[in-house]
Parts: C-alpha cells; structure tokens; sequence
C-alpha cells in the first residue's frame, strides 16, 4: 500500500470579486427573500465593504484545514490586513501583486529585495511610468490615481467617457519598457511586467514543498497566476471571462458574483481531498 504523499496542497486565490465581494458586486439574482446569508470580512471608515456566503465561509474554513491557503491579491498589505477571513490566519499572503510576501503577517525582505532589483534590472521607473499616464490623462473622465506600495501605478476612471484607444495607445509606449497595462472595471493598471503573483506563490510553494498548486482569479493580473497553478478557476464574470480567456487546467465556471465564490471554494476543497 502506498504511503499517502505528506506534502501539502497550495490554493492561492485571488481576493476581490473573485472570493470576496462588495455590496455592488454580489450579483444576486434570486428574490430577497431566498438570498444567501452574508458574512461581511471587511470594514472601511467604519462601514460594510466586502462579504461573502456564510456557506463560501464554511467551506473556506474547511480548505485551510486540509491545504496551504495563500490570498493572492492586488491589493496594498493596508488593503489586505482590513479583511477578516473566517478560519486560521494564513501563514502566507501575497500582496501588492507579488511585491510583498507576508509571513505571519510581516513583509519577507528578503523577497521583497529580489522583487526591486528584478524591476530596476528590467524596467522603466515608475516615476517615469506615472508621469507618461498623468500627462496622457484627461481631466474629464480622470477621477483619481493612486500609487501602490511604491511598486504600480493606477487610475480610476470614467468608464463611459474613456476614449477606446486610449490603453491600447499606453500599453504600446509602456510594453517596451518593461510594463503591461490593462483596464479593470474602473482602474487603468501599469504594472511592471517582472512584478507576477505567480511569482511570489511558486515561492511560497518552494518554501512549503507543496506537491500541487490550485488557483483562482478573476482579472487579467490573475491571468499568469491561472496559467501557473496545477488546476485552476474563473468566475463566469470578470475580464477573463468578458474576453473568453482559458487554458486547458482551467475551469471557466458558470456561477457570478458572491456564488462564483462559493463554488470556487467548494471545487478547490473537493480537489484538495482528492489529491
């Protein structure tokens, strides 16, 4: 009889509308009075801001049990540390978008200094990526902008008065330069192209010696992390599914807003017990 394989399982996943969820996008669709139960695991300036099922909760709970769970996220380590997940506390987080790799809760400097000398190495500042996308920016659809970490730069804006070409016509003049440029919802991302979650969780699987990488994500900064893992999930919402993106470990799953989650949740438990 074989021995059952003592290396863990590794589930990193996204965070924002992939596992959790704001009031806006819960996507429910059923009547009020068949709706899920919510969990709010997240407050802003002393407000609800972020939820999921009371059963997604349960089964979240469950998996970090039974694997080494690692949110995965884009978010600033302010950003993340303001969500209360149900279960333990995760050993492991990556924020920033792969700039920060918290361990018990504290920013790894050791990785942290590898990620800054990839990106002097091989990219453009991110002086010289801000100014390029301020100076290109009109007022009129520019609602903010707002600088990560140190590390990317984004914009919020008007989604209806931003000019079609207008990304396209950026991502062109930050590709050679070492920086990708994508459109989310509301947000312009510039991110410099070493600066990956994949990164990040393929060290965090290094340092725990995982035998099998599960994913989940939503957006296109989650493309590469998707693409790394064993097996992988999307949502049926999000800019992944909006261009139809796939690969042939991941599942595109029919389910949006706060059920996406929860299944997402229950397919990577499942997957969990049978590896």
């Amino acid at each position: 009889m074989t021995a059952p394989d003592p290396r863990p399982v590794l589930v990193a996943s996204d965070l924002d509308r992939t596992l959790i969820y704001s009031a806006a996008a819960l996507g429910l669709t059923v009547p009020d009075e068949r709706a899920p139960r919510l969990l709010c695991v997240e407050v802003y300036r002393s407000r609800p801001l972020s939820y999921l099922t009371e059963a997604a909760a349960a089964l979240l709970a469950e998996l970090a049990r039974h694997a080494v769970f690692v949110p995965t996220t884009t978010r600033t380590r302010e950003q993340y540390r303001r969500i209360r997940l149900p279960g333990p506390t995760p050993s492991y987080a990556i924020c920033a978008n792969g700039g920060h790799l918290l361990v018990d809760g504290e920013s790894d400097p050791g990785w942290h200094a590898r990620v800054r000398r990839a990106l002097a190495a091989d990219c453009a500042s991110l002086e010289e990526v801000r100014a390029r996308m301020l100076a290109a920016a009109d007022p009129g659809w520019l609602l903010k902008e707002r600088v990560a970490e140190d590390l990317f730069a984004y914009l919020v804006v008007d989604r209806e008065r931003l000019p079609d070409t207008w990304v396209k016509e950026l991502a062109d003049w930050a590709g050679p330069r070492g920086w990708t440029v994508s459109l989310q919802g509301r947000k312009v991302y510039a991110v410099p192209r070493p600066l990956t979650k994949s990164a990040a969780v393929a060290e965090v699987a290094d340092r725990t010696g995982a035998r099998h990488v599960l994913a989940a994500g939503d957006s296109l900064l989650d493309a590469d992390l998707l693409l790394a893992a064993d097996t992988a999930w999307r949502p049926g919402h999000g800019e992944l599914a909006d261009l139809g993106w796939g690969a042939p470990h991941v599942t595109a799953l029919p389910e949006c807003g706060v059920a996406a989650g929860e299944r997402v949740l229950r397919e990577m438990l499942l997957h969990t017990r049978g590896c």
